[in-house]
């Protein structure tokens, strides 16, 4: 007999976890990590994926900064992007990227021994972490977008192909 594991479902046992845990609303998670993605799916560890939808997050914004910070052999869009930046912004990229590198390491740790416990422990944590790291990155997308047309003109000189 299948399993059916939908979104309804996802949210009933998300419930539990978050009262025996003290979890952040599934609303709030599922806004910052798409979390209804783990209803696509049939799984016994409920927790381990919404945990999993965290570091996917985490990862993608750790190669965007390192992307960034290092551009060698990136696409165009990202050395436009550099050019954008402030030595101040850099700084913060640098301090953005130290902390996710934190906690990518901290979340190889769950992925070699799992707890339940531990894993609601990193979902409170990373999610607040997470509420920090999303208003720096928006500082700085702000000044990309500031400073986009003026710079991305003064360099108009580009070779493209």
């Amino acid at each position: 007999m299948e399993k059916e594991f939908d979104l309804k479902k996802l949210k009933e046992d998300y419930s539990v976890f978050q009262g025996k845990y003290e979890l952040p609303s599934f609303e709030k998670l599922n806004e910052d990590f798409q979390i209804e993605k783990v209803a696509e799916h049939e799984t016994d560890f409920v927790m381990r994926e919404i945990r999993e939808c965290i570091s996917e997050k985490f990862l993608n914004y750790l190669r965007f900064i390192e992307s960034i910070l290092n551009p060698s052999n990136g696409p165009m869009f990202v050395f436009a992007l550099t050019k954008t930046l402030g030595l101040k912004e850099r700084e913060k990229l640098v301090e953005l990227y130290k902390k996710i590198a934190k906690v990518d390491i901290d979340l190889l740790e769950l992925d070699l021994e799992y707890s339940e416990e531990k894993e609601a422990d990193s979902i409170k944590k990373y999610y607040t972490i997470w509420q920090e790291i999303k208003k720096e990155f928006l500082e700085i997308v702000s000044v990309i977008k500031k400073n986009w047309d003026a710079k991305i003109e003064d360099s108009g000189k580009g070779y493209f192909g």
